[in-house]
């Protein structure tokens, strides 16, 4: 059997409809509008280094206006208890410019670059652990982000959940469409999915610090510890934290955390998976783009050295899939 390390990139690419906490556009809009620069720069990027992504999209994002939107609904609508979580409350009425919430141009772009997968992260950014709402809802919101695709000739095989939140429930519907894989958490109680109603300044504080130190380990992942043939877990390694004026003096820790993760794959035959959302890098572009420049760069060198290869999140499903049925 092929023996190297293997290096996964997600990105959550949801526009105003992930932000709920800052969907305005006063506070947050320059962020959001910004991802239409951002992701041509991504993909440049990745195209320079031999990098390829998942790119997991909100299935809002493949409609094209207001009044498109309108004719595409879920029967089901979530019934969260916090009604401000729902897009379907209040935010259809805000909807003026286009930028903020639709980007099928872009998801085109995306599909025509070499070596990139588009992904779901469901059709209305669907929170599943939030009170009040439910699996059938779920299961409804999922089939009309699989429809909204398919009108644009796109089918999915992974799904990246919002606020990575997800249960064996929600993982069987997601099975039952036709999805092979998942970005799941890394493995602390830090990174544990949960609810808005039991998030906690703690958990929120120590993530901050385990970006810059080692304090949960390198969240890298053999083949035989998700092994799965029908449903496969690709967990995350890091989250790709942006550019910050007020803590960029600690920028060569945030660096340094992520190449020894990868370091550590590539020595040790594992996957480092890393994510972010294209927003994050809607301000502060160029240090942004800088900053996974090195990230990209030191991949290219593992690459030479150790092996170390890219895959997007089904490529890599399927061949951990092939190779569990060529141990049976």
């Amino acid at each position: 059997m092929e023996q190297h390390g293997k290096f996964i990139i997600s990105l959550d690419f949801e526009l105003l409809w992930g932000v709920r906490d800052k969907r305005s556009i006063a506070t947050y809009g320059d962020n959001i509008k910004n991802v239409h620069t951002v992701i041509p720069r991504l993909l440049e990027e990745f195209t320079r280094h031999n990098i390829k992504g998942t790119f997991a999209i909100v299935g809002f994002l493949f409609l094209k206006n207001k009044q498109d939107l309108l004719e595409n609904i879920p029967g089901k609508k979530p019934g969260y208890a916090d009604q401000n979580l729902s897009p379907y409350h209040d935010e259809f009425d805000k909807i003026e410019d286009p930028a903020y919430y639709f980007a099928p141009e872009l998801i085109k772009l995306i599909a025509h670059t070499p070596g990139q997968e588009i992904g779901t992260h469901t059709y209305s950014h669907y929170y599943t652990l939030e009170n009040g709402q439910n699996i059938s809802e779920f299961e409804d919101d999922l089939k009309m982000a699989i429809k909204v695709a398919a009108d644009n000739d796109i089918s999915f095989t992974s799904i990246v959940f919002p606020r990575n939140q997800y249960n064996d429930a929600y993982l069987e519907v997601c099975k039952k469409a036709g999805l092979i894989c998942y970005r799941g958490n890394e493995l602390s109680w830090i990174y544990e999915p949960r609810n808005s109603d039991k998030e906690s300044l703690i958990r929120r504080g120590v993530r901050l610090l385990d970006v810059y130190v080692n304090i949960t380990g390198h969240h890298t992942f053999s083949d035989v510890s998700v092994a799965n043939k029908d449903f496969v877990n690709i967990p995350a390694s890091r989250f790709l934290r942006p550019y910050s004026r007020t803590l960029s003096f600690l920028d060569k820790w945030r660096l340094r955390r992520i190449k020894t993760g990868m370091l550590h794959a590539a020595t040790h035959n594992s996957t480092y998976h890393l994510w972010w959302h294209p927003h994050n890098f809607g301000n502060h572009i160029e240090e942004n783009i800088a900053f996974l420049g090195q990230v990209l760069s030191y991949y290219n060198e593992l690459n030479i050295k150790y092996g170390f290869i890219s895959y997007t999140m089904t490529e890599l499903a399927k061949k951990i899939q092939a190779n569990e049925r060529q141990a049976v």
